[in-house]
């Protein structure tokens, strides 16, 4: 038997809820406990599956999570369209005890304002003066921007002995006739001075607390795809970025749903294709595997990846598989973690444990 078959069970499920499908996973290795969020709620659980509390009452959208071993906390992706809030959600784990916990008065949950993701959402790109707000069909948001997605803490790139990092992914609406929505955005923050922006969860009134800027954006090209990177995650074994996404519709394009950057390779200041203007972004190279498009010079792999993606320690993997669950009478929505290892030949790049 190998040492991961031993440490992680091949398969976890989640339960099963009446919520929207699961968004994204945590795996907190040390103590035994998985996070999974739910679109309206967190639900945490253990190695073997059992349901050990919920946060519930959400009424934005929950989605990738990551947990911090700097703080033993869990953070996750949080938008709020209609109000023009975006936020990084952080939860207190050790205080979820029990099934039903609210969101707002239960002390677990905090929220950072994440300013320069409302500044690019809610651009007026055409200059008419009117924000065509949440919808794909028009020519506002910067870069495609829909909110925020994929969540992950690692090192800044091109430094893979550097501090933790939170990066935080845009969502990009698939519009297939805008040529400057064809880039993943990903933010940097450092999180170690959070703790003087951090409030409560207020869904009526939306707090607006949080830093002033970024500490660096950086630019993936791999075209269009629908809602961004979905999920994101730095495996420290491999060293190695994954981005997860629902694969786009430009048929110009080879449309993956995986695409994986080198963590080790230093972004380079660019000239963005696409844009209105000429204007330049720190680029990330795609790691030059996989799949192989001679069209589009892009490389990219064919594995599921975005509804719950989170590397382990050893190298291996848990994904997040969703399915509707019909057992009690009615349908909820349900996942089962898998268990998985990077073996890199394409097309999938993976293998079940």
């Amino acid at each position: 038997m190998s040492l991961t078959t031993q440490l992680y069970p091949a398969e976890i499920h989640c339960g099963s809820w009446d919520a929207g499908h699961i968004q994204g996973i945590a795996v907190d290795e040390a103590n035994g406990y998985v996070y999974s969020s739910f679109t309206r709620m967190l639900v945490k659980s253990d190695f073997q599956g059992n349901i050990l509390g919920t946060v519930e009452g959400f009424v934005g959208h929950l989605g990738d999570l990551d947990f911090n071993l700097d703080d033993g906390r869990v953070y996750g992706s949080l938008e709020y369209k209609a109000e023009q809030a975006f936020y990084a959600a952080i939860f207190d784990v050790e205080q979820i005890t029990r099934v039903g916990m609210n969101a707002e008065d239960s002390g677990v949950v905090t929220a950072v304002y994440l300013k320069e993701v409302v500044a690019d959402y809610t651009a007026d790109m055409d200059g008419d003066g009117v924000f065509d707000g949440d919808t794909a069909s028009t020519a506002d948001h910067r870069y495609g921007c829909s909110g925020i997605d994929g969540i992950s803490f690692g090192p800044e790139f091109g430094n893979e002995h550097g501090p933790q990092q939170l990066m935080v992914a845009y969502g990009i609406y698939g519009n297939p006739s805008r040529t400057d929505n064809n880039y993943q955005v990903i933010l940097q923050y450092n999180v170690s001075e959070w703790s003087r922006y951090e409030g409560p969860l207020n869904q009526a009134d939306p707090h607006r607390s949080g830093p002033e800027e970024v500490n660096a954006k950086y630019f993936v090209y791999t075209g269009n795809t629908r809602y961004g990177v979905q999920n994101l995650s730095y495996d420290k074994v491999h060293k190695l970025w994954f981005l997860g996404v629902y694969r786009g519709s430009k048929p110009e394009f080879p449309n993956h749903n995986l695409y994986v950057v080198d963590g080790t390779v230093q972004p380079a200041l660019q000239l963005l294709e696409g844009q209105r203007g000429e204007e330049k972004g720190l680029v990330l190279p795609l790691l030059q595997e996989g799949v192989f498009s001679e069209e589009t010079g892009l490389y990219g792999w064919e594995f599921k990846a975005d509804v719950g993606f989170d590397p382990l320690s050893d190298g291996s993997f848990y994904v997040a598989r969703n399915f509707y669950d019909y057992s009690s009478g009615r349908r909820q929505e349900s996942a089962r973690l898998e268990l998985y290892r990077w073996h890199g030949v394409p097309p999938m790049g993976f293998s079940r444990v």
